[in-house]
């Protein structure tokens, strides 16, 4: 990763976007959601997570957002003081009221749906949430990422109407343009993740380790399943599976690239592996080459990162 411009492009999306709340959720968009987080505290003091079990582990004196209603116990981590909680439903409110803290009541940001009809409920549940003693502190609207930026937009901007002006708006997926563009009516938070992360992905480059190269003849069987090989060629060992979340693509190619060109997975992935072939005349990797690995990093487990 090139850490001069990756650190650049996330200091002007900070500086440039008004009320931005980082969302480091997951995995941590394949950076690791702890490490990520202690990133985040150098520029804010709120960040989103995706659930009250990622709470835990953030730098002190960080709050947190949780952007997915919960109806489990909450974790000794979840501080009201320093956490804030999304309610979408009823019950998402009833969960919270059975846990709250005498001294100190619970921080909320009611979710209210969208076009995505995910979860969330209407204007009524600010109402209900006041009744029920909790601290709301916003309302949350989170548009679906299939549309144009005007539609994410629009989305917003129609479910305005009946709330109270004094609570913030937190929105997510809308460009930097379109939030700057809401109406004034209201203060605004912009969730950004995948944007403020991965914006600029030629910064950002997956590979994996060739462990062992292996000749084999056409029809032999190897592998896990003892698949017969179609010709003959080489088996290559890569030092990534299912353990990093490395998978076949959806429509079943491999993941794995040499010299822009696809290696033929001999089997799935396993584990900590992967097992390619080569056939005879195909450009062919040695061990200790690198592997470029085409997968997205929220659903990758990085073992280890080289800044550059």
């Amino acid at each position: 990763m090139r850490t001069a411009p990756w650190r650049s492009r996330v200091a002007r999306l900070v500086n440039e976007v008004d009320g931005l709340v980082p969302v480091v959720k997951g995995n941590g968009y394949g950076f690791g959601r702890v490490w990520l987080a202690g990133l985040a505290a150098e520029f804010t003091d709120t960040v989103a997570v995706g659930t009250v079990h990622e709470v835990d582990g953030l730098p002190a004196g960080l709050h947190a957002m949780v952007l997915t209603p919960t109806l489990t116990t909450l974790p000794a981590a979840v501080d009201p003081a320093t956490t804030v909680l999304t309610v979408g439903r009823a019950e998402h409110l009833d969960a919270i009221v059975r846990q709250e803290r005498a001294d100190q009541p619970q921080r909320v940001v009611v979710k209210l749906a969208s076009s995505m009809q995910r979860y969330g409920g209407d204007v009524s549940l600010v109402a209900a949430a006041h009744q029920a003693g909790l601290d709301v502190v916003g309302v949350s609207i989170h548009p679906p990422i299939a549309g144009e930026p005007a539609d994410h937009r629009r989305d917003v901007v129609e479910r305005l109407a009946g709330i109270d002006p004094s609570l913030p708006v937190w929105v997510s997926h809308l460009d930097v343009d379109s939030y700057a563009s809401l109406p004034d009516s209201h203060t605004y938070r912009l969730r950004l993740g995948t944007a403020l992360w991965h914006g600029d992905r030629s910064l950002l480059h997956l590979s994996a380790d060739v462990l062992d190269v292996r000749r084999i003849a056409g029809g032999d069987r190897a592998g896990y399943h003892l698949g017969a090989v179609p010709t003959d060629g080489h088996l290559v060992m890569i030092g990534a599976g299912t353990a990093n979340g490395v998978t076949p693509l959806p429509d079943g190619r491999s993941p794995f690239h040499h010299r822009r060109r696809r290696l033929a997975l001999h089997e799935p992935p396993h584990m900590h592996t992967s097992m390619v072939f080569v056939p005879d005349g195909d450009p062919l990797p040695a061990v200790g080459d690198r592997i470029d690995v085409q997968r997205p990093l929220t659903m990758t487990e990085v073992d280890e990162f080289e800044w550059l």
